[in-house]
This record gives structure tokens, sequence and C-alpha cells, in this order.
């Protein structure tokens, strides 16, 4: 008898840890296209952080000399956005690039989006951060919207933030990017796709994505290899300031 109740007891504790699995599962949010409607997160702010002692500083508020056009060649054409005397860059000109490249890296960014009130969709204050100039975090006016993966904080076309967290335009926002490159064999066949993480304004919108190839308006490049960070001109006057990077990893290849 005591050995068909301590057999029972077991049963009865693994169904319920069976019953309270399920649950978690069922409490646990989706965060793809057909998800509820996003949180609206307030009262948020992770601007003007000082570089840490090993950061690369790409943008101090003054020099632009870390950056050049990304359509030029070598030797390439220096930044031409235009430093304002608040310390903030504004964009103009095309897109611009690091010169340097990188792999596995942690970005911050801060950017202002101009107040377009009459501009529609992807018309109101674009411009997007890309990670080896392939992978893009859009920067967008998504203030107060059910964001989805085009509005601000998305990996764009590849996921919706978490959470929107954005503030709103005219106000100084700022990304924190984790990113991990690509891995590839000796072959150059793909085994890991790049993956990122991002807080927004301090609020984590976006968990360790895997994004299995460059999204839309990505440098044209050799994915395999390093790649510069790219601040794109889609023809709106969005503001940067406070550009960093902490170089994370060796190259891939």
């Amino acid at each position: 008898m005591k050995a068909r109740e301590s057999s029972l007891t077991r049963v009865l504790a693994v169904s319920g840890v069976v019953a309270a699995i399920v649950l978690l599962c069922a409490a646990i949010p989706c965060y793809g296209q057909n998800a509820p409607k996003l949180k609206q997160v307030r009262n948020v702010s992770s601007t003007n952080l000082k570089p840490p002692s090993d950061a690369i500083v790409l943008f101090d508020g003054e020099s632009t000399d870390a950056w050049v056009m990304q359509k030029s060649k070598p030797p390439y054409v220096p930044c031409k956005w235009k430093v304002l005397p608040d310390g903030a860059m504004q964009v103009g000109g095309g897109n611009i690039i690091t010169k340097q490249k990188f792999t596995d890296l942690q970005l911050h960014v801060e950017f202002k989006i101009p107040y377009m009130p009459q501009a529609k969709g992807q018309g109101r204050g674009n411009s997007g951060v890309y990670l080896q100039g392939s992978y893009e975090v859009q920067i967008l006016d998504s203030y107060g919207l059910d964001s989805k993966d085009s509005d601000c904080g998305g990996v764009y076309k590849v996921s919706r933030p978490m959470v929107n967290a954005c503030l709103k335009p005219g106000e100084w926002q700022s990304y924190d990017i984790l990113f991990f490159a690509p891995r590839f064999n000796d072959k150059g066949e793909l085994e890991q796709p790049a993956r990122l993480s991002v807080l927004q304004n301090g609020v984590w919108i976006q968990n360790n994505i895997a994004v299995p190839k460059a999204t839309t308006a990505a440098m044209k490049r050799d994915v395999t290899k390093p790649g510069p960070i790219m601040l794109q001109d889609h023809g709106n006057p969005v503001q940067y300031r406070n550009v960093w990077i902490r170089p994370l990893g060796p190259p891939t290849r």
C-alpha cells in the first residue's frame, strides 16, 4: 500500500509540474505579426550615456572623421552630414558608413526624429542603423503606434519590437544594440545567422533575434567578412549624437 501511495504521489507531482509548464507557456507573450496590441512603455530614457573606457567613439558631437559616404569608393568621400551647433549631426547627402569594420559588437546610438505631421508611414522621420551595413534596426516616428516590424525598434521586416518604447518626435532617444555576426564554415556556408538584441531608451525591445539574411536597402557586400556601421539617409532630417561602439570579438573570417 505504501509503495502504491508513493507512486500515486509521484504521478500527481509530475502532473502538477506539467500543468504549471502548460500554464506558463500559455502566459508567455507572442511577438509575431499576429501578436496582440503592443504595450506602450513611458517614462523611459538612456541618453547622454558616457562611453566606457574601452569604447571607440564614432561621433562625439564635433568630428565626423570616423565616417565616410557609403556609395563612394577609395579614396572615400568624407562624411557630408552637417554638424549642428548643439553637437548633433543631421542626415543629408546620402548614407554614411564607418571607416572601421566590425564583427560582434555593442553599439550605442542616440537619435532625434523630426516632427513631420503632414508625412505618413515610412516617410515620417525615417532612418536606420545597419549592423555590418547589412542588418537594419529601423528608426521612424512610431510614437503611440501598435508597432510592426517596419516601425521604430523593428528589425526591418524580420521582428517587431516586444513593446513600444518610443518617445515623441523632437525628443532624444537611444538604441543600445548587442550584435553577433553570422558564422560561416571554411567553405563560406552559413552555420549561424546574425543575432541581435536591442534596448530602446533603456527598455528591452528585441531579444536575441536571428536575422537570416541582409535586410532591405542593405549594402552590397561580402557578408562573410567584417562590415561597417551604416546610418541611413532616407530623405528625412533625423539627427544623431553620442555614437560609440565596443568591439566584442575577432573577425569571423
